[in-house]
């Protein structure tokens, strides 16, 4: 089932970048939330993504918010991809794709990629946007275009 605007996020356990045990539970209901399903490290569009997120990043947290990404990459692969490119937010592993099932996204490109979706969550956990596109850039704009509008 894939969740869609007025869901809340579910909870979830992973692996953050340093290995730590990361609870859904301990952020969602905190603050606003950015969370993004990309389909793999190093890759071309999934790096400009993430650098656009950096980026951008500072205007995200002036909001109030965090930025979560989420993949099936191991956790070794998160730390070069986020020491490579300075990424200042969190990287959870999904290697076995619980979370990924848990949301509900869909495969992109014909079922051969893991699905690019971002999940925009109020500070309450109510899924407030949801952009499912393969055009990486597209997603940073549109989060936190959702993110203002909490703010007015």
């Amino acid at each position: 089932m894939e969740l869609k605007i007025g869901d809340k996020i579910p909870n979830f356990k992973a692996k953050d970048t340093n290995g730590n045990d990361f609870d859904s539970q301990g952020i969602v209901g905190q603050k606003p939330l950015v969370i993004y399903f990309y389909p793999k490290d190093s890759t071309p569009g999934c790096t400009v993504q993430a650098c656009s997120f950096r980026d951008q990043y500072e205007d995200f947290k002036d909001l109030g918010a965090e930025v979560i990404g989420i993949s099936s990459d191991n956790i070794a692969s998160h730390q070069k991809f986020t020491q490579q490119y300075n990424l200042p937010f969190i990287l959870l592993s999904d290697s076995d794709k619980k979370i990924r099932k848990l949301f509900g996204v869909p495969s992109g490109l014909f079922g051969i990629l893991p699905g690019r979706v971002t999940y925009v969550a109020d500070k309450t956990g109510t899924i407030i946007m949801v952009f499912d596109s393969m055009m990486a850039k597209r997603h940073i704009p549109k989060a936190l275009e959702a993110i203002r509008e909490l703010k007015q």
